[in-house]
């Protein structure tokens, strides 16, 4: 790092506004990764120093009624804020390689929480012999700049719900369920509600096609706000509901809600799905014997066979790798059939690092129609609409993504140069080991 980038990390902030035209976009990018890296680092160190402040507390954090108080009282964190300083410190002692993640700079503040939260609390159906793997699970979620807090809480829920104990899990309890609507001052009502994952997975289907964003006839994007375009599909689910309540043809159907899972695990559950893998590669997410919906992820294998008992059993055929096997491939337009694969083998937009859920995908071709290229799964991928336009062209946007099936039957991303010189593959989203 030449000096100035050095001094712009190191140095202070003020008046840097003025002598960061200086520094081309590389430099910039290079500046905030370096920045963010030493918050990292900074954080740990915090984090480390309060801890044994607080198993040597002296007369000034005794009065000040614990390390986390004293911090806030001389520093401009809030008091919450250095309880959860000081809570973390405490709750790392117990298990040395979330810390060792941690003070290495590889696991952030938030994710560390996340971790020992779920180690000091695991399930009760876990034996004690499966938590050092569950954290390296949970490690692997957690570590590298692809690390994101879906990720890490989806792995949390997947190793919920893996170990079923007598327990009724919370995302699943309807008992919890609560709704309340009341009327305000000015007229308005306001509605806040706490539901079970399958009630939650129910309303975000209701609502996928209704809260889209919707460009003006001339093109113009949706302006409104996530926010609005749920209200407004809110809004228009009640009143399509009561327009059909009207007249009576309800048609007696099911709300649509997709769960996926394995033949076999629904057939019979292991004991202990969070096991290596015959061929010694790690754990895979996606082999735990559990149920999963495309909007709030994994459900329990119990309370997937109780919808198994009355739905409508759709088939997909996956190969070794657990990749879906092609369907009815002769036409342009994907088919319902492979749009199910598709979300079984993407489970939402499978570029690096999309959250994207599988309703706001598109289907893409890798290689284009028009060049030949089939309508069958190794020439399909799930896309966000963002990057859907990515790969087809993007104003202002030097380059182009690559997309290969890969050896295990799911796409692999290649970066163009400007982004990753080497142009090393990355794994779709959805494609995870320990």
């Amino acid at each position: 790092m030449s000096v100035l980038l050095s001094d712009v990390v190191s140095g202070s902030a003020v008046g840097l506004r003025g002598r960061l035209w200086r520094l081309s976009a590389s430099e910039l990018r290079a500046v905030a990764v370096s920045a963010s890296a030493e918050i990292l680092r900074l954080e740990a160190v915090r984090v480390a120093v309060v801890d044994e402040l607080s198993m040597r507390p002296d007369d000034q954090v005794i009065a000040s009624r614990g390390v986390g108080c004293w911090l806030a009282a001389n520093t401009m964190l809030q008091v919450r804020d250095g309880k959860k300083i000081a809570a973390l410190g405490a709750a790392l002692r117990p298990f040395p390689a979330v810390a060792a993640r941690f003070d290495g700079g590889d696991c952030s503040f938030e994710h560390a929480v996340l971790i020992v939260a779920f180690c000091e609390s695991p399930s009760k159906g876990m034996r004690e012999e499966a938590l050092p793997r569950c954290i390296d699970l949970l490690l692997a979620a957690a570590s590298g700049v692809e690390a994101t807090t879906t990720k890490v809480r989806n792995v949390i829920a997947t190793l919920e719900r893996v170990f079923e104990s007598d327990e009724i899990p919370p995302a699943e309890d309807i008992d919890r369920n609560e709704l309340r609507i009341a009327s305000t001052l000015n007229g308005r009502v306001v509605v806040r509600g706490d539901f079970d994952a399958l009630t939650g997975e129910m309303l975000l289907s209701a609502l996928s096609n209704l809260t889209m964003p919707t460009p003006a006839p001339d093109g113009t994007p949706d302006a409104r706000s996530a926010a609005k375009r749920t209200a407004d599909g809110f809004t228009e689910l009640i009143r399509r509901y009561l327009d059909c309540a009207k007249t009576g043809t309800d048609g007696g159907q099911r709300p649509h809600v997709n769960v996926h899972i394995n033949a076999r695990d629904l057939a019979e559950h292991r004991d202990c799905a969070a096991a290596p893998s015959p061929d010694g590669g790690g754990v895979v997410v996606s082999d735990l014997d559990v149920g999963h919906m495309p909007w709030l992820g994994p459900l329990s294998v119990s309370q997937t066979r109780l919808l198994g008992c009355d739905c409508f059993l759709s088939t997909v055929l996956l190969d070794d790798h657990g990749a879906p096997l092609d369907a009815k491939p002769g036409k342009r337009l994907v088919s319902a059939e492979q749009r199910v694969a598709l979300i079984a083998r993407d489970k939402g937009c499978a570029f690096p690092g999309c959250t994207c859920v599988p309703a706001w995908t598109d289907a893409h071709h890798i290689r284009h129609w028009a060049n030949g290229g089939p309508t069958v799964m190794n020439n399909l991928v799930l896309l966000c609409r963002s990057h859907h336009r990515l790969m087809h062209r993007k104003s202002g946007f030097v380059g182009k993504w690559e997309i290969r099936i890969g050896a295990d039957n799911k796409p692999w991303f290649i970066p163009p140069p400007s982004i990753d010189p080497q142009q090393h593959p990355r794994p779709a989203n959805t494609t995870f080991k320990t």
